[in-house]
């Protein structure tokens, strides 16, 4: 027995050694997003020129010019995001000159076909607008096809060139005379690679008076590049500035270090308690958690994800609400081992009877993900992509590799007689006092408190209204920072004398934030920068948000709320039942409402992290109130035959639910609010009212949980007593999880 427990512990150390050898190397390669190492990042809107429309080919041929223009400006591991029909984000870590790098990156696309000389033969009028395709040349390779307009002007050029010494016809992209020329690339030779303007230099044989070929022993990459960036040459569009934000190195490795320093602590603080809970259970526990963080850093680097703030406060939130996953299967456990049962029954059935209650909670969770990721910009996609990872990741190893772990040390047979160590088991605890409650006998009392919060909502909603940041309301924030005293009065003169209105000032730290209502152009902000910069010697970071950007932040933080709820609404009516569907709809709203209440009486800003931050709290919240339905359903089905015969049943059922739950809920509730609390208290200001609205959210979403959606669900339920519950078609019979042998089987 002590054998096995040995080599088990054994096999335990070395995962975790494996893990902490590899993790540096993940954590080295990790891209790290403007806000946590510093850079720039713009919003174009692609418009067309003379009514040119724009279509998916249009916004890819832009999407390569940029990224070609990246090239020369040498910027390592650039973000280049396509957003909506018409958008192209640009992020540029570690960028030192914001204004050469707009200038590079917004004037239009030049396609110009030149002589060896560098002398101008023809200008991309010639061509058909984005005619570049791929075709085949006489050898059946991968060869450029062009469109040509001009035939007359083409033949002369190309019959010109044919008869020259030198017959090659250089094409150019953004040809600059003072940087710019045919000897510079080798004669060529380096036409077509990785930071030249020139994209090919063709041999020109005959004059041409009609589509031609260009062909050169090309890889389909590489033709399906020169194709794009012909074609964006030949464009008619321009690109609008839209938004635009500037993160100095110094605002973002101070942001990192005070993340990271958050992130230990909250996950300590999980830690410690679950350990404190659940003794060695809660051990094992721990050390998935340990696992639960590498695999999702892991998988995210993996996937090429651009690590963010609201992504890290994404993995630290996710650990608190991972532990669910265990706390739920242990609850089960200690109501087989109260039954009787020995211990590796007990864990067998705990895990059978947990898994449903686990998928469900966290499938309603990656719902809110994917929304997230389709209606949100960068900041929030990023969030998105975290949470999205957290959750699959949660299933891997909070679940399968944790029943594993446990597993290993059940079969041992060590912990027989030892439940108290195993899972802190004691069938002679003490009765908590929540066990008495009637959760049913006060509900209306609840309902009036719920009403009364409301009230309050919608006066102060008319009087206060919303402290609405600059990504909803538009315009620009200015944030100086120095270690020295800042002169706030003589900063707030100076930019007035700019011209500029200013509507809000904060103080964090050692940073000043000034918001104003104009929206700053390209050189506003850089006359600004030097102003700081050459004035006061300190560092500025200013953001700009377009009213196009913020009318459709809003528009799509209705849309993803709307739909969110709905889809959460449609999943639980097919697991459970109607019924239960419009309850937990009605408790959803409720605690996104609170949270809207809250900000609106303490004046607190609403920027486009908090819709990120109310979805995240929907998603917590129906996965807390789906683990009380799932064990409602259980009892309707086990000990009333899914048959309800008086208002004492339901009430039954309702109590009994809430009462075994409860323990669980608590416990998920701190082990969540923990790395929020870490977050709120040591971690960067940027997400301050991020971790506020979470904070009050998780409370709120409880107090729903256990106050109003069950007893919502009592109250729509009354009129169907004698009814028999319909079965769900996966309800015939138990519903087995995956059998896994060593873990389950």
């Amino acid at each position: 027995m002590k054998k096995k427990l040995i080599k088990n512990s054994f096999i335990v150390l070395i995962i975790l050694v494996a893990m902490g050898l590899t993790f540096p190397m993940i954590a080295k390669n990790l891209k790290f997003g403007l806000d946590l190492q510093g850079g720039f990042e713009v919003l174009y809107q692609v418009k067309g020129i003379d009514g040119k429309k724009i279509t998916p080919s249009v916004i890819t041929g832009t999407y390569k010019t940029i990224l070609k223009r990246i090239d020369i400006l040498g910027v390592n591991e650039p973000v280049i995001i396509v957003e909506g029909n018409d958008r192209i984000r640009v992020q540029l870590a570690g960028i030192d000159n914001q204004d050469e790098a707009r200038k590079i990156l917004s004037q239009a696309a030049t396609l110009t076909f030149r002589d060896v000389n560098d002398n101008l033969l023809m200008t991309s009028s010639v061509l058909k607008s984005g005619g570049a395709k791929i075709g085949q040349d006489e050898k059946g390779g991968y060869a450029v096809s062009l469109s040509v307009i001009d035939k007359d002007e083409f033949y002369k050029v190309t019959k010109k060139i044919s008869e020259s010494q030198d017959n090659r016809i250089v094409i150019w992209l953004d040809f600059d005379e003072n940087k710019n020329s045919f000897l510079s690339t080798n004669n060529g030779s380096l036409c077509g690679s990785t930071g030249s303007n020139c994209l090919s230099a063709a041999t020109v044989s005959q004059g041409f008076a009609s589509d031609v070929i260009i062909s050169g022993n090309f890889k389909y990459e590489e033709v399906e590049q020169l194709v794009d960036l012909i074609n964006s040459g030949s464009l008619s569009v321009k690109l609008e500035e839209i938004s635009s934000k500037t993160v100095t190195a110094s605002f973002g490795e101070g942001t990192l270090d005070k993340t990271f320093k958050a992130g230990i602590i909250g996950i300590l603080l999980v830690l410690i308690l679950i350990i404190a809970i659940f003794n060695f259970s809660g051990l094992i526990a721990s050390i998935c958690i340990v696992a639960y963080t590498y695999f999702t850093l892991l998988s995210f680097w993996l996937f090429g994800g651009v690590l963010t703030l609201p992504g890290i406060a994404a993995l630290i939130i996710g650990i608190g609400m991972a532990i669910d996953a265990p706390v739920i299967t242990f609850a089960r456990i200690k109501d087989e081992l109260a039954k009787g049962s020995k211990l590796q029954v007990a864990y067998e059935n705990g895990n059978k009877n947990s898994f449903m209650s686990i998928f469900d909670s966290n499938f309603t969770t990656l719902i809110v993900g994917v929304i997230l990721f389709i209606f949100g910009e960068s900041a929030i996609k990023g969030f998105a992509t975290m949470l999205i990872i957290s959750i699959l990741v949660t299933m891997l190893i909070m679940v399968l590799f944790n029943r594993y772990l446990l597993a290993l040390f059940v079969k041992t047979g060590y912990f027989d007689d030892k439940l108290k160590l195993f899972i802190k088991f004691n069938k002679k605890k003490k009765v908590p006092f929540y066990q008495k409650m009637d959760f049913i006998k006060y509900r209306k009392y609840f309902y009036a408190g719920t009403t009364i919060l409301i009230i309050i909502g919608i006066v102060s909603f008319f009087t206060n209204g919303l402290n609405l940041g600059i990504d909803f309301k538009g315009g620009t924030s200015i944030a100086v920072s120095s270690n020295e005293t800042i002169d706030v009065k003589k900063l707030e003169n100076d930019i007035n004398q700019f011209g500029y209105s200013i509507y809000e000032k904060e103080k964090i730290d050692n940073s000043l934030i000034f918001k104003v209502n104009e929206t700053l152009t390209e050189e506003n902000i850089a006359e600004m920068t030097n102003h700081f910069k050459e004035t006061y010697n300190i560092d500025s970071e200013i953001g700009v948000v377009s009213n196009i950007v913020s009318k459709e932040l809003v528009k799509n933080a209705i849309i993803s709320f709307i739909i969110a709820i709905v889809a959460i609404g449609i999943y639980v009516s097919f697991r459970f039942e109607f019924t239960y569907s419009i309850s937990g709809i009605i408790a959803l709203i409720h605690d996104a409402l609170m949270v809207v209440i809250f900000f609106s009486v303490f004046k607190l800003e609403v920027t486009s992290i908090f819709i990120a931050s109310i979805l995240s709290i929907i998603g917590y919240s129906i996965n807390d109130t789906v683990v009380t339905f799932d064990k409602m359903r259980e009892i309707t089905k086990e000990k009333y035959k899914n048959t309800i015969k008086s208002k004492d049943d339901y009430k039954d059922i309702v109590n009994t639910s809430l009462k075994t739950v409860l323990e669980r809920t608590i416990i998920t509730t701190l082990t969540t609010i923990c790395p929020v609390i870490g977050l709120m208290l040591f971690g960067p200001p940027g997400i301050i009212n991020f971790n506020i609205s979470m904070l009050v959210g998780l409370i709120f979403g409880v107090y729903s949980s256990i106050f109003l959606a069950c007893q919502l669900w009592y109250d729509f339920s009354k009129k169907k007593i004698g009814k028999i519950t319909k079965k769900k078609w996966f309800d015939e019979d138990e519903v087995e999880e995956l059998r896994i042998k060593g873990i389950n089987a």
